[in-house]
């Protein structure tokens, strides 16, 4: 999500961030009029007509998919708690869900020395502030501001602070205002700066800019490549927090046994993240982000890649599940009535809670404050979170918070020009590259029979139970395809989900296909088989090669027929639009999307079969070569294989600095076992075609 005020400091919505129209405006062309002319005009021409639209009759059927999982995700987590009726009960509860978001998360690597050193001191009235500079893993800088209050005698209770999605990070006017304010309390407050903002750019652009974008951009961007290599950002966000929590803990000045964390929005998903992950704190306060994950998806709000734990949902967790793992220690929930993370969840999670604190016999820690307005860690809310932590920690009445004096930007920086990255500090795309470089020297290379099983595995592939049912729909005319005519069928992969599958032919047919044709292509399209079926000459060249075959075309889900328009209109190629919204759903429920595109496809190929289609050549280009490649490994009908503007390797992508191709096409952790190249020579006994391949920064 975006940053407090749901705005960029730019103060760019962050709906409007991601938003691009897919529609183009073209000019009528008007021919040539002078005034005064002693002849009459010239006759304009006919508008020229406007492009044929793709078709796309089932738009809102991933959407509807993916709804009807997450409910039933939601259920069976609901008739858990609510079985749950007795201290043990509840003490069982919460120790098997920190042994879940362990198995989440981890493992983390092995702590290494910080080698924190302060740059400059900030001298104010009562408090006064350090710039410190440490290293969470090994090159790796940590930016952050620790505010010291001045005449205590003895440790003071400590708080980490963690930044949402502003620009300017630890020196956004909400987040310094909760330092400060905790500050003039009497609390050790370590806020800092989280990976790709504030002074962690990861690719720097000229001045303070990032070339990806600040933020939000920066970590799709770099968290989805990190998949390939088994790694998982918001690991990479929590350990930021966890060994900034040691550093923390490393002053004199600190109470170890009163140390809580707060934050905002994207800091609000790392405080629920810390809560769960980090016995230490003993206290808690995440603003604007625990809701659920069926809200969010109900209310079609895509999310960060830190916010998308991978297999969360096949673990069976949700966000309140992490604050769970912390009872019975104090935490309030802090949201707000007009947010765009869905307050009824907020309300939800906090009743679930509720009942696992009471069973527990410390009701009065767990509390909920809602504010009024949007998105943001107003003055409301940061004062609910003083009276929880004072009433925790006994430091301090206040019920409202001090007069603060917020500092410049730049006064708060710990480099010399606000940039980690003239340290230099290795950036995080490099950590990326040498993991795949060392898994790829890991590697063995696969024979056939362990290729099988390693695709399936990682794939997710579920059972294929006999011939799919499949709806004949009415037939397409006029749509200037190679053949005249298009018998459309509705290929049932799941009780949810449709294959949408198009035969050409020149003559008319409105029913099943015809019998006595044992050879059949069939195309898997890049993005829309309706279009490609016009614009793509290798469709033309397949059946030029093959006129006595029958010919097919599929639009596997989320493409073409069954491209979604959720997450705003016309979303779907953006970074943070819906086709990134399901893929990323997929990896939190423990399967990646292309797996179940692949196995629509490989359903696709039962029904060809069971047509008596024996001989099928398989035939896909961009991103529709991913699940086809991963299908003909599996499916005995192909004979043959083209694929045009087929990804080279994953290992490219995974060290390069630019890509171009989506989540979608991505397989987590695949580079552990093996990678595409295996998979292409496995099927050069399948007479592999590769046309036009494709690297990193071109995807069909």
């Amino acid at each position: 999500m975006n940053d407090p005020s749901g705005k960029s400091h730019s103060g760019v919505s962050r709906r409007d961030l991601f938003r691009t129209s897919a529609l183009a405006v073209s000019a009528l062309a008007i021919g040539p009029h002078t005034a005064g002319a002693a002849e009459p005009a010239a006759k304009p021409p006919a508008p020229a007509k406007p492009a044929m639209e793709p078709l796309n009759r089932f738009g809102r059927m991933v959407q509807e998919h993916f709804v009807n999982r997450l409910r039933e995700f939601e259920a069976t987590r609901i008739a858990t708690i609510d079985g749950l009726k007795s201290k043990s009960g509840a003490r069982s509860y919460v120790k098997s869900v920190r042994e879940k978001i362990r198995d989440c998360f981890g493992p983390f690597p092995e702590k290494t020395p910080l080698n924190p050193r302060v740059t400059g001191v900030l001298d104010r009235d009562t408090y006064r502030i350090e710039k410190v500079i440490f290293e969470s893993r090994p090159g790796f800088f940590v930016t952050g501001n620790l505010y010291l209050p001045k005449g205590r005698i003895g440790p003071s209770p400590g708080v980490i602070g963690a930044c949402g999605h502003s620009d300017v990070a630890k020196a956004y006017e909400a987040y310094q205002s909760f330092a400060q304010g905790l500050a003039r309390m009497g609390y050790v407050v370590f806020i800092y700066d989280p990976i790709s903002q504030g002074e962690r750019i990861q690719y720097p652009g000229d001045g303070l800019k990032s070339k990806i974008g600040v933020g939000v951009r920066e970590h799709l961007y770099e968290g989805n490549q990190q998949f390939l290599v088994g790694e998982f950002f918001g690991a990479w966000r929590a350990w930021d927090g966890i060994r900034a929590l040691d550093y923390l803990l490393s002053r004199p000045e600190v109470d170890p046994n009163h140390v809580g964390v707060t934050g905002n929005s994207g800091g609000g998903t790392l405080t629920t993240w810390l809560c769960g992950l980090d016995p230490r704190f003993t206290m808690g306060a995440p603003s604007c982000f625990v809701t659920s994950f069926r809200r969010n998806l109900e209310n079609e709000l895509p999310a960060d890649t830190e916010q998308c734990p991978p297999r969360v949902l096949a673990l069976g967790l949700d966000h309140e599940d992490f604050i769970a793992a912390m009872a019975p220690k104090p935490v309030v929930l802090l949201a707000k009535e007009a947010d765009f993370f869905d307050v009824r969840g907020t309300e939800e999670a906090f009743a679930r809670l509720k009942k696992i604190y009471r069973l527990l016999g410390a009701e009065e820690n767990i509390s909920l404050f809602i504010g009024p307005g949007g998105h943001g860690y107003e003055k409301v809310s940061r004062e609910a979170m003083y009276r929880c932590f004072n009433k925790a920690t006994g430091i301090s009445n206040a019920q409202t918070e001090p007069q603060l004096v917020l500092e410049k930007t730049e006064n708060l920086w710990c480099t010399p020009n606000g940039r980690v990255c003239d340290l230099p500090s290795k950036p995080l795309r490099e950590f990326t590259r040498d993991r795949s470089r060392e898994l790829g020297a890991k590697r063995k290379r696969l024979d056939r029979s362990d290729l099988l099983r390693a695709t399936k595995e990682i794939l997710k592939l579920p059972a294929r139970d006999g011939t799919p049912h499949v709806r004949i729909l009415r037939s397409l005319h006029g749509r200037n395809h190679p053949l005249p005519n298009a018998t459309v069928y509705a290929v049932e992969t799941e009780s949810d989900i449709q294959a949408v599958v198009y035969r050409l032919s020149k003559e008319r047919h409105e029913a099943r296909p015809p019998a006595g044709i044992a050879r059949a292509i069939l195309y898997v399209s890049h993005q829309s088989a309706d279009a490609e079926l016009r614009d793509e000459p290798l469709v033309k060249q397949l059946i030029a090669e093959e006129p006595d075959a029958a010919f097919y075309s599929c639009d596997v889900r989320g493409t073409g027929e069954s491209q979604p328009d959720s997450c705003d209109a016309h979303s779907f190629f953006q970074p943070y639009g819906c086709d990134f919204f399901y893929a990323i759903h997929s990896i939190m429920l423990g399967g990646p999307y292309v797996g179940r595109r692949t196995h629509d496809v490989l359903s696709v190929l039962d029904w060809l079969r069971a047509c008596g289609h024996t001989e099928i050549h398989l035939a896909a280009r961009g991103w529709g070569t991913i699940p086809a490649t991963f299908a003909a490994l599996h499916a005995d009908a192909i004979v043959r294989v083209t694929v045009k503007g087929a990804l080279t390797s994953y290992s490219e992508i995974a060290e390069s600095e630019n890509y171009s191709w989506p989540l979608s096409s991505f397989v987590p952790s695949i580079l552990e076992k093996f990678d595409l190249p295996d998979c292409y020579r496995a099927l050069e006994a399948k007479g592999l075609r590769q046309i036009e391949p494709a690297g990193a920064v071109t995807a069909g």
